[in-house]
């Protein structure tokens, strides 16, 4: 480490997270939740920890099976037509360790993905990003999506990506995500997206970050800039957002109502230093 770096695990804040959904399922569906803190032998410690799932206000019965990099999948089967409710809530310490890059992860997270088409953005990368490795490297494509993108809340659809993201210049948190992933993988930097709970994001909701590999290690980096690295919270890891989503329906139907999410660092916010290398 350097007087750049930020290690999370080093620096355990103490962070409140609660989630609330509602939704109409209209047929029998099935449906996955992802909401809980990731969780790890080395990772944070959660506490106080709840989450149900209601319809008309018949609690419903949840399974709850083992995500990559310390994910929790919460399976709900058979959900009847009516009105759902979903309530998370959990306190925690520290958040999930990215640990090591494993060579395959190197590999994978190098690839195109659905949301993340590196291949399209391949040679507008090299040619933009020509000559620059390492931090350099990494620091120059998030200042440079951070630059160039409008955060506007309700700009882009849920099944934009990057390329989509490049041309209209603005979207939200997984739009800047998606392009700076794009934009990493195409410089050969291996990429992947994290979603999490983010005290000081504002609006507050579900945020969207990146991890850069570097060095055998994934820090994470941010060119919305709207909350402090330090104090995030992991709730899942993947490729894009198709891996990462808070709320899939696999068969079935619903329509999204009201979505609400706290997330309260004890004892305040850390002071984010764009220049600081963070690792969760």
């Amino acid at each position: 480490m350097n007087d750049r770096t930020i290690d999370t695990n080093q620096h355990p804040t103490s962070v409140s997270v609660t989630a609330h959904v509602e939704a109409q399922v209209t047929t029998v569906s099935d449906l996955v939740f992802s909401v809980a803190v990731a969780t790890t032998p080395t990772g944070p410690a959660v506490t106080d920890e709840t989450l149900t799932v209601t319809v008309d206000g018949q609690q419903m019965v949840l399974e709850e099976i083992e995500a990559p990099f310390g994910g929790r999948l919460h399976l709900a089967n058979g959900i009847p037509a009516g009105q759902l409710v979903m309530d998370y809530a959990a306190t925690t310490s520290g958040s999930a360790p990215g640990g090591i890059v494993t060579a395959y992860e190197a590999v994978q997270f190098c690839r195109p993905s659905r949301y993340a088409e590196s291949d399209k953005l391949a040679i507008i990368g090299s040619k933009r990003f020509q000559g620059l490795a390492g931090q350099e490297l990494i620091d120059r494509i998030v200042d440079w999506v951070h630059e160039n993108l409008f955060y506007v809340p309700g700009s882009s659809g849920p099944t934009d990506g990057a390329v989509d993201t490049y041309l209209a210049q603005e979207g939200v948190c997984r739009d800047f995500a998606h392009l700076t992933i794009a934009m990493l993988r195409a410089c050969g930097i291996p990429a992947r997206l994290v979603a999490v709970y983010a005290p000081g994001l504002t609006p507050m909701d579900f945020h969207a970050v990146v991890e850069a590999a570097l060095d055998g290690r994934w820090q994470v980096v941010d060119a919305t800039r709207l909350a402090p690295r330090a104090s995030l919270v992991r709730i899942a890891t993947g490729a894009d957002a198709g891996e990462t989503s808070f709320l899939t329906t696999q068969s079935g139907g619903l329509v999204l109502g009201d979505l609400t999410v706290t997330a309260v660092a004890d004892g305040g916010l850390p002071t984010e230093d764009p220049q600081a290398v963070v690792y969760l």
